[in-house]
């Protein structure tokens, strides 16, 4: 069923305009057809997702990731297509991701945009994955001038807009707080299903104990590769019970892999609380916007909740459907700069793999 969002930041386009948007940086594929209609408003015709799960303990290599998308590709668009209502020959132009992401996965995908654009005749749009992130999270939630958090499994970063660009404040300095989450679910074996981080915060919910971890906030930045190897170790330690069960009567000083969850994830989520409040001093800002997979977990959602209430602000996030990688985020930010007038000529529809946020011209905004 369409679902209709706010007003494009945009003035109000002369006619209806239609994008296909496919993403696949990672282990997510997705493509979605999303309208910006004359009124000034989006509607979101369709969004369709298929997912690369490994098996427990194990993440997931380029090769095998590219060869999930060019399999499951036709099948994925076609229903995009089907469930929007609408044929390729009405589109105005097929987006794509250009990067930042795995090089393997990004380059079948932009094989597949390439292809379309040739048999249909349409133009392409190359887009930053972390600028689809942003621009989707602005017009679900309607946040007007915010701070935002992006995390995912291989992004970390706190970004504000100004002067046709988003500026990067604060990053991670190693891993992503996302890779940080999924990896250790891997050292405790749990399921890629529907996601390690996902599966991190339900078992995080039973923990009890919070145990000392390294908390590493570095000015404007974050370094999670301590705490992760300090929690791992902790799993060998003669306290752990990884059944979460005691040995006996006396055994009062054990702990569980919940606790590791909880405490690793109470540990990471503050440190990205607090270098979020330092952006918002700075340029003045009481909104926060969380974006990226990891932008879908609840506590992180009421942590930043907490301080940005104190603060007398607000935290605007999306639910999965927008917030874990999807094509319609693709579409939107892509759609945004066609309709400025910016296309991707076939022969620089090349991936980046270190696409920086702050090398996106962003020219539909002020």
């Amino acid at each position: 069923m369409p679902v209709r969002v706010r007003r494009s930041p945009l003035a109000k386009p002369d006619r209806p305009y239609l994008a296909l948007g496919l993403e696949g940086s990672a282990n997510k594929l997705g493509a979605g057809i999303i309208k910006h209609d004359v009124d000034g408003s989006s509607t979101v015709l369709s969004n369709v997702r298929h997912t690369y799960i490994t098996p427990p303990g194990e993440g997931f290599l380029p090769r095998d990731t590219a060869q999930h998308h060019r399999e499951w590709a036709l099948n994925v668009i076609k229903d995009a297509v089907q469930k929007s209502g609408v044929s390729m020959q009405e589109l105005d132009c097929i987006c794509f991701t250009k990067g930042p992401g795995m090089g393997a996965p990004l380059q079948s995908v932009a094989l597949v945009a390439r292809t379309l654009s040739l048999l249909f005749n349409k133009p392409l749009v190359g887009v930053n994955h972390c600028v689809g992130h942003i621009e989707m999270g602005r017009e679900i939630t309607g946040a007007q001038n915010p701070v935002v958090l992006y995390v995912s499994g291989g992004n970390t970063q706190v970004i504000a807009y100004s002067r046709q660009c988003y500026r990067i404040f604060g990053e991670t300095l190693d891993i992503a707080v996302g890779n940080c989450l999924d990896r250790f679910a891997r050292v405790i074996n749990l399921s890629n299903d529907p996601s390690p981080g996902y599966n991190i915060e339900q078992e995080a919910k039973k923990g009890t104990q919070l145990l000392p971890l390294p908390y590493a906030t570095k000015g404007m930045d974050v370094s999670l590769s301590g705490v992760l190897t300090s929690t791992e170790a902790l799993t060998m330690d003669k306290r752990f019970r990884s059944d979460g069960q005691p040995k006996g009567p006396d055994d009062k000083d054990f702990f569980t892999p919940a606790d590791l969850c909880f405490s690793l994830q109470e540990t990471v989520f503050a440190m990205l609380v607090e270098i979020t409040e330092r952006a918002m001093a700075h340029i003045g800002s009481k909104e926060v916007l969380i974006v990226g997979g990891v932008g879908s977990n609840e506590r992180l959602q009421e942590m930043m909740g907490i301080m940005a209430r104190e603060r007398g602000g607000q935290v605007f996030a999306t639910d999965e459907r927008f917030c874990i990688d999807n094509g319609i985020m693709i579409a939107q930010a892509g759609l945004l700069s066609f309709r400025m007038g910016y296309t991707t000529p076939l022969s620089r529809t090349t991936c980046t793999q270190r696409f920086r946020t702050d090398e996106v011209h962003v020219a539909w905004r002020a």
